[in-house]
């Protein structure tokens, strides 16, 4: 059955392609070989300014330039979310990015005596897909996979995307030409199963 995609590459160079960009692409492409519908946006094309405050997040008007991607997200069941990981965390531009979008009275509502609220974007799926420098099984098993985890947990989940998961990549700047084939391969193929 069709799917309705959101592909949010969130690379914060936009100088020049990089290994996020294509992962990004492949993923599109085979969506759309299978007849899924694909919408995309890449966050560094995006010009919103960052939250400075709990009441401006709470209260806060969405910035205009964001109207369009949270409309996307709404109208989104799969969503798909790339970026590198930088400082052992998503970038600045994703956190940014998410903390805009992500809004009460639209992620979520609050509930008088429901300290967790009421999920506002609930029988959507996620994909999270992260590049990095490390070997991913040190990412994964020393440091616990600690931010990606509270990405799938804190955010997603707690706004109610279920399942959450994901495509941890490491050592990417030792990518042979053959090794990083194989993983544009698997994410085309992730893209005809929008999953």
């Amino acid at each position: 059955m069709p799917r309705r995609i959101l592909l949010l590459q969130g690379h914060p160079d936009p100088a020049a392609p990089h290994l996020c960009h294509a992962l990004a692409e492949h993923y599109a492409a085979g969506a759309r070989e299978a007849g899924h519908e694909v919408r995309q946006a890449v966050l560094t094309r995006l010009d919103f300014p960052l939250l400075r405050s709990a009441e401006d997040w709470k209260e806060g008007r969405l910035p205009e330039s964001l109207e369009a991607v949270q409309q996307n997200i709404a109208w989104c069941d799969h969503l798909v979310l790339v970026f590198p990981l930088w400082l052992g965390d998503m970038p600045a531009l994703v956190k940014a990015f998410l903390e805009q979008v992500m809004r009460p009275h639209f992620a979520f509502e609050y509930e008088a005596g429901n300290p967790l609220g009421r999920k506002g974007l609930t029988g959507r799926s996620a994909r999270v897909v992260v590049t990095m420098g490390m070997p991913a099984a040190i990412y994964r098993h020393v440091y616990r996979a600690h931010s990606v985890r509270a990405l799938e947990r804190n955010v997603l989940g707690f706004v109610g995307f279920a399942p959450v998961r994901e495509t941890l990549i490491g050592s990417v700047e030792g990518l042979e030409t053959r090794a990083r084939q194989r993983w544009l391969d698997r994410l085309r193929r992730l893209g005809t199963k929008a999953m």
